[in-house]
């Protein structure tokens, strides 16, 4: 995801650019079910900078659909059923706050369908929907083929080649090169807190449609064939081996059990790491030795909204100069930096 949103930002600037796209297909970008919830947590508070992120998303993704004509953006509601009549009561008093207005379509106080578990009805909510991920990347791809120069293969660090020029690369040379690997290994940025958070997902088959997404312990979204979901995801940060496992079926088998009051069957399942960050904010920035080498990630369990965002506000940190926010640029983390290679 903050590699398509680069490219994408550079292309509309009619930038010349090499994207090094590695055929990794177990990244969280392709097997995640794409979701941008305005609403999220526990507590089900609006998600960090909701007021900017998700106006700049729907104009974004929108944007790249009318120029690759391929449909991926799914504008839809999600609704959310409460745990409780405290629950219920909590959120009839927030929805008179003005700064939810724009993100909630409706409460219920009482069950909205028998087909799901919500006796003490549940929060609708707009501005929100799902990215189907693998057909925008696809779409990119294709995009940044007809227009820049795509290489798809792993990227091999010992040869890339640094001088007063800008950076070299296989007979390539740039003026800049920004890093958008996620969890994988990176000798210029090992030492920022990248953390590989495992998350698993299966694809079940029902006889029920619905242009709704479910989320309440697990989510659950529409999927291309009629009848088919996408439920999700797992969070492990310990068990990293790149496996499905029985452990993680039985356990969305059964959060989606506790939701739904109809039968389904589990037909596929895949895995994924997300790279998180201990703040839970993106890291962006310049390396504090190399002014031609950049870094955007760390976008989490929130890629589809964060990225088209703050691909931006890199971009304009690379090409102007624009100070990037301490919340998110990597300087944070410069007491971690160590000598990093030439």
């Amino acid at each position: 995801m903050a590699g398509s949103a680069v490219a994408v930002q550079l292309l509309k600037l009619n930038r010349k650019i090499l994207v090094i796209d590695q055929p990794d297909r177990n990244n969280s970008s392709r097997i995640a079910a794409g979701l941008f919830n305005p609403i999220t947590g526990k507590k089900m508070v609006k998600t960090w900078m909701a007021d900017t992120l998700f106006p700049y998303l729907h104009t974004f993704y929108r944007e790249v659909e009318v120029k690759t004509s391929c449909r991926f953006f799914y504008p839809m509601p999600i609704y959310r059923p409460f745990l409780s009549i405290e629950e219920q009561n909590e959120w009839m008093a927030r929805s008179s706050d003005p700064t939810f207005d724009n993100y909630i379509e409706k409460i219920s106080t009482h069950s909205t369908s028998p087909l799901w578990k919500d006796p003490f009805g549940g929060l609708l909510l707009k501005q929100s929907g799902y990215l189907d991920t693998t057909t925008y990347i696809d779409a990119v791809s294709l995009w940044i083929q007809n227009e820049g120069n795509l290489l798809e293969e792993h990227f091999d660090s010992n040869e890339l080649r640094i001088d007063q020029q800008g950076v070299h690369y296989k007979g390539y040379s740039a003026k800049d090169i920004i890093f958008c690997q996620g969890t994988n290994a990176n000798p210029w940025f090992d030492p920022l807190p990248v953390r590989p958070l495992k998350g698993e997902t299966i694809q079940i088959e029902s006889k029920v449609e619905k242009q709704l997404i479910i989320n309440r312990g697990v989510y659950l979204v529409p999927g291309r064939l009629a009848g088919t979901w996408r439920a999700g995801a797992t969070y492990e940060f310990h068990n990293l081996e790149p496996v499905t496992t029985e452990k993680a079926r039985l356990e969305l088998e059964e959060k989606l059990t506790e939701l739904v009051n109809f039968p389904f069957k589990s037909v596929s399942q895949a895995w994924g790491l997300r790279p998180t960050t201990p703040d839970r904010r993106p890291m962006l920035g310049t390396h504090p030795e190399i002014p031609v080498i950049h870094f955007f990630n760390g976008l989490g369990t929130k890629g589809v909204s964060l990225a088209p965002y703050f691909s931006e506000v890199l971009i304009r940190w690379i090409e102007n100069k624009v100070p990037l926010n301490k919340v998110i640029d990597i300087e944070r983390y410069k007491s971690v930096y160590s000598v990093s290679p030439k």
